[in-house]
């Protein structure tokens, strides 16, 4: 309805969304609505002329506004055909609106609405008044200037600062804990946003404690006397961990940190990627992913170039097999969050860290929409946002992508376009009369496991332009020794259907072919189960990558 309306509605409409955001509405839910949204989008365009345009800028605001994750672009978009007019609203929210200097500021101000602050002024406010709050002591002033904020959905963010300020200056907790409780009675500080808070903070714990190492137990104070004084909802209690799930947590999180350096040594003194995989997959303990590559990055960055570039290297591979980008945005954020205790150990730290941010953008194992993510969860005027920065210098230096790859001096540090030549030239070799074995041993040679995507899409391509199969018994021979793995098949399955219409205009019969394949390696086991629902289906409209 406010698509179809003026600007006015359409800042309240968003202003309503961050409102009813975790209260009434969960993250869930406004992820499944903004997925019904593309979804009809080619249907409201119909009416709404520019229905791209405006839903583009809603999807842009949500992210902005905290309400949608960045990664929902990303995810979405493989949901949707590529020729629709939703994947259009994704592609114009991505290039046109988040790829923005300054985007937050200038989405928050496009429909000229009342809130014309951006989320980092917002918490600048709220610090602002609860400093000047410790100095006066005056609660009823504290609070008439947080109603005058106006941003009763973020108040969250009140709860979570006056905490840290009550742990940060012992003097301060008997005040912040009055000026909760008078927001809590008073009605201003609702009880969904104070757990909000509460449980913002507790999630924070560990990150706290390297500034204030008693945060913890200060915490674990504070906790029951809000609950028993009636100001902190008791369901905190019941939601959150008890004292000693937290310390099983704690344990665990010992024990991983314990083999997963014993697994990085051991892969510095082996070399061997698929072992490391095989022992990161039995440890069973995914979620700690971020926690593994900050260790990774943190001991290569004390060692020499052969284990720092070993390091950018099992990124890579990671990342294509058993990592999400937000396992690597995280561990990159931990990494950034603890850099200025790095640098008292290690002297170069700040510059080594943009060297790694910086490769793995060369890599593909981020994007530069990524460093923009990484930089909004980082704290204002940070070391780390700094090395962000110089990381994105590196990345628009001119000959960038090859002085990145060779950075660390190591065996795969040569250019793309050589890892290119090379598959190229031995899979010509191989389709001219060459020995499977052989072609094996080449592709092994090569050292980079987590590019063997490249083998399968010119392979599929050679088998087009030559009209001859043999290029499956090669694949086939590939897959059965684990030369090549199914993510890397599937992955080079996708890019050849991505480029369809283009390899269409030189070869007619391209589609009928790629079908072709795509059954026979199906009937092989070569693809994930999540490939074969999304091919066919997309082959009429493949769109050129």
């Amino acid at each position: 309805m406010a698509m179809d309306r003026h600007d006015k509605e359409k800042e309240m409409a968003s202003v309503l969304l961050s409102s009813l955001y975790a209260d009434v509405i969960s993250p869930p839910q406004i992820r499944d609505g903004f997925v019904m949204l593309l979804e009809s989008a080619d249907d409201l365009a119909v009416d709404i002329l520019d229905a791209v345009d405006i839903l583009a800028l809603f999807v842009s605001r949500a992210v902005v506004d905290e309400i949608l994750p960045p990664a929902f672009i990303t995810r979405a978009k493989k949901t949707l055909p590529e020729s629709s007019k939703g994947y259009q609203v994704l592609q114009t929210a991505e290039k046109s609106y988040l790829s923005a200097p300054h985007h937050a500021e200038l989405l928050e101000r496009r429909w000229g609405g009342s809130i014309h602050v951006t989320v980092e002024e917002m918490k600048k406010k709220i610090a602002d008044l609860l400093r000047e709050y410790v100095e006066s002591g005056d609660t009823f002033e504290a609070c008439r200037c947080i109603r005058e904020l106006g941003v009763s959905f973020f108040h969250h963010e009140v709860v979570k600062r006056a905490l840290v300020l009550a742990m940060e200056i012992q003097t301060a907790e008997p005040f912040m804990l009055k000026l909760l409780k008078e927001a809590a009675e008073e009605g201003l500080i609702s009880s969904s946003q104070m757990v909000k808070g509460f449980a913002r903070l507790a999630e924070s714990l560990d990150d706290l404690a390297l500034d204030i190492p008693s945060a913890k137990t200060l915490f674990q104070s504070i906790v029951p006397k809000a609950i028993s004084l009636g100001w902190l909802d008791a369901s905190f209690m019941k939601s959150s961990c008890t004292d000693g799930e937290a310390q099983n947590e704690d344990k665990k999180l010992n024990q991983y940190k314990k083999e997963i350096v014993t697994i990085i040594h051991e892969y510095f003194l082996s070399d061997d990627i698929p072992e490391l995989i095989r022992s990161l997959e039995d440890l069973g303990l995914p979620e700690y992913n971020p926690i593994f590559l900050k260790k990774l990055i943190t001991l290569a960055m004390d060692r020499k170039n052969r284990e720092k570039e070993m390091a950018s290297v099992l990124l890579s591979a990671l990342h294509i097999e058993i990592f999400s980008t937000e396992d690597i945005a995280n561990g990159f954020v931990m990494l950034l969050e603890s850099a200025e205790d790095t640098a008292l150990d290690i002297l170069d730290a700040s510059n080594e860290l943009a060297l790694f941010l910086a490769r793995a953008v060369i890599d593909d194992v981020l994007v530069p929409l990524n460093l923009e993510e990484i930089t909004c969860k980082l704290p204002p005027n940070c070391s780390g946002s700094e090395t962000v920065r110089m990381a994105r210098s590196l990345i628009t230096a001119r000959h960038a992508g090859e002085r990145l790859l060779r950075c660390w001096g190591g065996g795969t540090g040569w250019a793309v376009e050589d890892a290119k030549d090379k598959i190229m030239k031995l899979l010509e070799e191989y389709e001219s009369g060459g020995v499977v074995a052989e072609a094996c041993q080449c592709i092994r040679d090569l050292g980079m496991p987590f590019f063997n995507h490249e083998v399968v899409k010119k392979a599929l391509v050679m088998a087009m332009e030559k009209k001859n199969d043999r290029m499956l018994d090669l694949l086939q021979v590939c897959f059965n020794e684990g030369l090549i793995t199914i993510n890397q098949m599937t992955k080079g399955f996708t890019r050849v259907k991505d480029g369809l219409d283009d390899l269409a205009l030189d070869f007619p019969n391209a589609k009928d072919k790629f079908s072709f394949y795509t059954e026979y390696a199906q009937k092989k086991g070569w693809l994930l189960p999540s490939f074969g629902s999304s091919a066919t289906e997309a082959l009429p409209t493949a769109a050129a990558s």
